[in-house]
């Protein structure tokens, strides 16, 4: 891939969105109105705080806000930072009340054949939106125990009385209704109703969607018809190429991060802003050095450069993003995310932390479709998949075949104990290789793990800093640890139902059902 050109600044994107109209018809304002229907927070540094991806780096150093210290400790929430429970729960819900307004309106206007697209988009926003609350305030979805494990209310009509009393209903019911949304919604979008598509659900993004949900939903054969018609006929024209990333562009992170949310990238699908210190925190930045992703604990261990299915090389992975990180030896992140500042008051320095992230890429979802083969027991789609992977992220283009697979992580050791994380950073043991208590699911064998070893090593490295190897945890009910400053280390176990964030304390207050806990 080439260099992008005419590539939209960062800072104009978080400005404003993009598609302002002029000459504002009634079809407009429902437009105008689904620009407010993605969420301004998300669940990304409790996700990653939460997961492997992190560790306690020692009371030498210091965090900004609680909601770090205890997302990581597994705690319930009591911060109301921008990063926060209570604020994702009320933005995502605003989102979802947005989608629903838009459908209110569209229905109140006869539902016309013009409208179609908005109907669409508005569909998608609201099941995306419950989507991104349920990862973080649910259990993984077990079809064994759906019926009866929470899930989350699911408003279809606008409110029109104060303090409507809502349910959470269970998992099945909270599923069903995403789907009922993506499979109405995504045959109507259409990416002529945008002016930067990529701002929005287009059909890509809407795909890749329905990929990753049907994906945790456990339905293969739905998670490969969505991945191919996200990737098409040549998937290789959708793959970021970190080898001109990493390889090619100067060594500039705000440049590499810039390129890497390019409208212009092909393998962007869904790029959305956030009110957000997620970059500060997971970022190069000297904050929030406490808790991270520690480089001879985590990367040299675990992630970036360990060895893998792509090899080695020297002291760093065979891998091109573990030759495009930046930072502390106590947080390593990749050249994904740049931290922009957006002013109300320059005089005075008064603002707030503003990003722009790719919610949904191309990589990812050739990762989705390839563990949807590796369940089915199509190996050799399943590599087929590894190799297009590959050769976009490692320095040599690796292809490899099932076997290769298989024997690379064959041979790796377990972390048989969760509590083997490393306690110092000059701690020298730990291994990707982790044990699997899959949710309602058997798998078959010894080949069959394997690939899912490997998928799931190669998820991990594509989705850190942005909160996706939690739900990989969860999925497939992985054990882990997290160190704690002089004290023993807590293990997460597959059954904990610290799983599931607790809700903000102000909605449980209000007479919605909190999530069990042990103690």
């Amino acid at each position: 891939m080439t260099a992008a050109l005419g590539m939209v600044s960062c800072n104009d994107f978080l400005d404003e969105m993009p598609d302002s109209r002029t000459d504002i018809t009634s079809e407009q304002q429902v437009s105008l109105l689904l620009t407010t229907a993605y969420s301004e927070s998300n669940g990304i540094v409790m996700a990653e705080m939460a997961s492997d991806n992190t560790m306690d780096n020692g009371a030498t150093f210091t965090f900004e806000d609680k909601v770090v210290e205890e997302a990581y400790l597994w705690k319930d929430i009591t911060s109301e930072d921008d990063d926060a429970t209570k604020q994702m729960w009320e933005s995502c819900y605003h989102a979802a009340a947005t989608a629903n307004e838009a459908l209110a309106t569209i229905n109140e206007m006869g539902n016309p054949a013009n409208l179609q697209p908005q109907r669409g988009e508005a569909l998608m926003c609201r099941a995306w939106a419950i989507f991104q609350l349920a990862n973080i305030f649910c259990l993984a979805y077990n079809p064994e125990t759906a019926a009866s494990d929470l899930g989350l209310p699911y408003p279809t009509t606008p409110e029109k009385i104060l303090k409507t009393h809502y349910e959470r209903g269970t998992m099945a019911q909270l599923y069903a209704n995403i789907e009922k949304d993506i499979e109405e919604g995504l045959p109507l979008i259409d990416d002529n109703a945008y002016s930067v598509p990529k701002y929005h659900f287009n059909r890509a993004a809407a795909n890749a969607f329905a990929a990753r949900f049907y994906l945790y939903y456990q339905k293969w054969d739905k998670v490969i018809e969505h991945a191919n018609a996200t990737l098409g006929s040549d998937p290789e024209k959708m793959m970021r190429d970190w080898a001109y990333i990493a390889g090619t562009m100067a060594s500039n992170f705000q440049d590499r991060c810039n390129q890497y949310i390019a409208v212009t990238e092909p393998a962007n699908l869904l790029i959305e802003t956030a009110s957000s210190s997620m970059v500060y925190w997971l970022g190069p930045y000297d904050l929030s050095r406490r808790y991270g992703h520690n480089i001879s604990a985590i990367a040299q261990m675990e992630t970036y450069r360990t060895a893998g299915i792509w090899g080695e090389y020297g002291s760093r992975s065979d891998l091109w993003l573990s030759h495009s990180c930046w930072g502390f030896s106590e947080k390593l992140c990749n050249s994904k995310y740049y931290g922009y500042f957006e002013y109300t008051d320059k005089v005075n320095g008064v603002g707030y932390r503003r990003n722009a992230i790719v919610r949904l890429c191309a990589n990812e979802t050739v990762l989705c479709r390839a563990e949807a083969y590796a369940m089915k027991g199509d190996f050799q789609n399943a590599t087929a998949d590894i190799n297009l992977w590959l050769k976009y992220n490692s320095r040599n283009s690796r292809q490899v075949t099932e076997d290769d697979v298989v024997n690379t992580y064959k041979e790796m050791n377990y972390m048989e104990d969760a509590n083997q994380r490393p306690i110092a950073a000059s701690d020298t043991y730990g291994t990707p290789k982790k044990r699997l208590h899959p949710l309602g699911l058997t798998l078959s064998g010894e080949k069959q793990e394997n690939f899912i070893h490997c998928i799931l090593h190669m998820r991990r490295c594509e989705t850190a800093q942005e909160g996706l190897r939690w739900m990989d945890i969860k999925r497939w009910g992985i054990e882990i640890a997290h160190n704690r400053d002089s004290q023993p280390a807590d293990t997460l176990f597959s059954n904990d139902p610290r799983r599931a964030f607790q809700l903000p304390g102000d909605v449980i207050e209000a007479g919605l059902t909190p999530n069990p806990r042990n103690n």
